[in-house]
Order: C-alpha cells, then structure tokens, then sequence
C-alpha cells in the first residue's frame, strides 16, 4: 500500500487518533489498517450509500425535526455531507439532529484536510461537495480538546444539532439519547473492526430505532445482514459504490 509518511495533529490534539495521508490523498488508519472512505470518494460514499440508502433529502421534507444515528464518526464527513445536503435543500427540516459515537477522536487538522480534499471530488451536487471547507472549519473551531463522554454542539442557529459520544461504542450507545429516524452503519470494516458490527452493538442499535427507521451501510457481511433480520430489520442488498459489487439498506419493522 502506497503512503506517504505524513502524519497530522496539532499541538492542542496531542492525544488524538493519528491519520496516515496517502501519496493518493486519501486517509487511512494505521490502527485499524484500513482506509477511511471508499475509492471512490468521501462524498460519493456519504451520498450514495448513507444519504440515498435512508431516503435522504427527501426523507426530511415535511418534518419539523429528523435524527440521524451513526456509528463511526470517523473524520466527520457523513455528518458534514448531510448538513449540507440540509442546507442546499430548499424543502428541509425545520432542525437536524445528528448524532453519533466515536472511540478515537482525529485532530482538527485532519477533519480540516479531509473536508477541502473530498470537496475537491467529483460530485453531481457541487453545491453539496463545496460547502464541506468551510462547515468543516466550524465544527473544527468545536472540536479541540475532547474528552471521554458526551459533546453537544449546535450549528445554523441552532438548527444543526451534533452530539458526539467519545467512547467505546458498546458503552456509549447507550447513554446516547436519540431516537434515529436514520441510522449510518459505518466505521472500518468487519474484518478489521468485528466489535462495531457484532451482534451486541447492533443490538442497542436498534434499541434506538422505532417502526419504520431507515438504515444503511456500505457492507454486506453475512454476519451483519443476519444479525440485523434477527432484530426485526428488513435488509434489502442493492448495488454498491465501487469497486463495492453491494451495500444494504434496511428499515426496522420488529
């Protein structure tokens, strides 16, 4: 695997979760051995496997408030995507509640860096893909010195709302208060990161969800797809982003 050795952090993120960037530009993880997006591009994935696998833009419209759940915030681009989805949307909530764990926190440079060079990507909507600098410099001013536990923080006057939990993802879920009417399956893959798909932490997944809650993910390990039926979710496998053949896209009905 071809790298660069360029490693960031800044001096008030000194405890954060080191990036490795690629002599292709993208971000990987040395910890987990493993990209942080699909090859196709930060934006193509955050639209075409988690916006369009929960019915999003249209999802949204017509509701004073939508909440969506996610595990792995990784370099926040499924959050930055989704904000800006909401705000090129004309026909949006009146707030969106994004909501999501994370156990290794990145440096504000790199939630910085990632955002100006996925909005460098080919995207249908470039309104969404050039808005992703400058929202990631919002959060970014947010972001430093992040402690263990649950981080509250608003956007748009208040009609964005975040809530980070920094913490193991079968410790933190569950002091998480959200009720998803989306839920984002994502973090590195099964094969390199089994917790973040096992059955426990589908589990107070759903435990979040209500009748009729969208999901979606890039993968379609056996073991997830069996997991998430056992759970009352009916999984639907469509075609994937390459060089992925398929992803999934559910809806809880238990």
């Amino acid at each position: 695997m071809n790298r660069e050795a360029n490693t960031s952090s800044l001096a008030g993120d000194s405890a954060s979760e080191p990036v490795v960037w690629m002599s292709d530009g993208s971000p990987y993880s040395p910890r987990f051995n493993d990209r942080y997006r699909s090859r196709s591009g930060g934006v193509m994935q955050a639209s075409a496997v988690f916006l369009a696998g929960t019915g999003l833009p249209a999802a949204w419209r017509g509701r004073d408030r939508f909440s969506v759940l996610e595990t792995g915030f990784g370099l926040g681009l499924n959050f930055l995507c989704t904000w800006a989805a909401w705000e090129a949307d004309p026909q949006r909530c009146g707030s969106l509640q994004f909501a999501s764990v994370e156990a290794f926190p990145v440096a504000t440079d790199d939630l910085v860096r990632s955002a100006r060079k996925a909005g460098l990507e080919g995207h249908p909507d470039s309104c969404i893909a050039s808005r992703l600098p400058e929202l990631a410099e919002q959060l970014a001013r947010a972001w430093h010195g992040l402690s263990q536990g649950i981080h509250h923080w608003n956007f748009a006057d208040g009609r964005v709302q975040l809530t980070l939990a920094v913490g193991e993802v079968q410790a933190t879920l569950p002091i998480l208060d959200c009720q998803a009417d989306a839920v984002y399956l994502d973090g590195f893959s099964p094969a390199v990161n089994p917790q973040m798909w096992s059955a426990q932490t589908l589990r107070l997944v759903a435990q979040h969800c209500r009748q009729g809650t969208k999901l979606a993910t890039y993968t379609v390990a056996r073991s997830v797809r069996d997991h998430l039926q056992q759970l009352g979710f009916r999984v639907e496998r469509c075609p994937g982003l390459l060089p992925k053949r398929d992803r999934l896209q559910a809806v809880f009905r238990p």
